[in-house]
């Protein structure tokens, strides 16, 4: 069993898989208990680092037979305080989930296969066609093509104009602004053949005859997908630090305090 954020940190299927709520007969436990008795653990590495073996075994027993005294005091308050939230939730959660299900013309046997078919979505992810990762990468390699033509021209451009600032008769004035102009050419330059290079490459291994026009349907189709896995990898960080700073205030005793 998982716990509720080890989709963000981790892995969405793997929660999908061990997550109590999807698990028969596994209740609304929180997962993750052997992690938390061993993290509590740790904390006796630095105190008896250079004990020797018997009272090493002696901290260890200690400490665990502490936790078992602690967690049993505490158990009573537990199981009551989770017991009348699990009421609260059948009876409100119950009464919303048939409104819902009214609604939208489901029953109870709809839900399994809403599970079968993300299970199976998330598994075909795992293993994108290799040919539409060439085609997606093709339609960043075509923008960055247009975007160093841009470049290229804006340098020549700017190149022509280059005298248009200088002091007439200043020839080392006009010599530094032909040099720089003469290098921010030559740099563009070389960004755009690098780019038709690398084009040409992906256009032969597509098989291409001619490369695709940029707001052509094939550059639109690709362009979609290409935007759709950086916004999922952006989300995916997002998650990844929102999870990270919970832990950070968790381990400062100042989760929930809305910082």
């Amino acid at each position: 069993m998982v716990g509720a954020f080890h989709r963000h940190a981790h892995n969405h299927l793997c929660q999908l898989d061990w997550h109590p709520t999807y698990i028969k007969g596994a209740g609304n436990t929180e997962g993750e208990g052997c992690e938390h008795v061993f993290s509590a653990s740790n904390e006796l590495a630095q105190s008896m680092r250079h004990a020797t073996q018997f009272h090493r075994y002696q901290v260890i027993e200690e400490h665990f037979a502490f936790w078992n005294e602690d967690k049993y005091e505490a158990l009573t308050h537990f199981i009551q305080n989770h017991y009348r939230e699990a009421v609260d939730s059948v009876r409100r959660l119950g009464t919303e989930l048939t409104v819902l299900k009214t609604a939208l013309n489901l029953t109870d046997d709809d839900f399994p296969q809403f599970i079968a078919e993300e299970r199976t979505y998330l598994n075909s992810l795992k293993h994108p066609p290799p040919q539409d990762m060439v085609r997606i990468c093709y339609v960043q390699v075509l923008d960055d093509l247009e975007e160093k033509r841009a470049q290229w021209s804006t340098a020549w451009g700017a190149a022509n104009g280059a005298l248009s600032g200088v002091i007439e008769g200043d020839f080392n004035a006009m010599a530094a602004a032909i040099n720089q102009a003469r290098i921010q050419v030559e740099l563009a330059y070389a960004k755009l053949q690098n780019a038709e290079a690398l084009t040409a490459h992906l256009q032969g291994q597509l098989g291409l005859e001619s490369h695709w026009e940029i707001g052509g349907e094939e550059y639109n189709c690709y362009k979609e997908e290409a935007m759709l896995g950086k916004y999922h990898e952006a989300l995916g960080e997002l998650e990844h630090l929102v999870v990270m700073r919970l832990f950070e205030l968790s381990k400062l005793a100042m989760s929930g305090t809305g910082k």
